[in-house]
């Protein structure tokens, strides 16, 4: 009976643990909810400017990586082996990107699609963050 004992007691502790969560879950989404209520123009702002910054670092991302690869801030080679800081036009551009995205996908890495997304996302979240200090800033 020990062992039955045990495991019902881990079984009991585990639906506690996952109930407690989906009841803290269901607390933040609810407060969420009532403060895009009660905001309706500080959310439309703070969506507004993570969807322009991170659109805008979508279409950029090309030229951002580039930036970033002849400053030599990627490392210091391509998955071809080459110093990505000496490549030029299109090759910088793709070597760039696949180091921001962890490599080219033969490499294992998220490649030129991957880089795109972490810059974009970065863009986002830089929009996100500073579109809701202007909106705290909004009585």
């Amino acid at each position: 009976m020990g062992l039955f004992s045990f495991l019902g007691d881990v079984a009991s502790a585990t639906f506690d643990v996952v109930s407690d969560v989906a009841s803290a879950t269901a607390g933040v989404v609810g407060d969420v909810a009532d403060i895009i209520i009660e905001n309706p123009g500080k959310t439309a702002l703070v969506i507004g400017g993570t969807v322009a910054t991170g659109g805008l670092a979508f279409v950029a991302a090309p030229a951002i990586a580039t930036v970033a690869g002849t400053a030599g801030l990627l490392g210091t080679t391509a998955t071809t082996g080459a110093t990505i800081s000496t490549l030029t036009g299109a090759a910088l551009t793709n070597a760039s990107l696949a180091a921001l995205g962890g490599g080219a996908i033969t490499a294992g890495g998220a490649g030129m699609a991957g880089g795109t997304a972490v810059i974009a996302g970065a863009g986002a979240v830089t929009g996100a963050g500073l579109s809701t200090v202007v909106a705290n800033t909004i009585d």
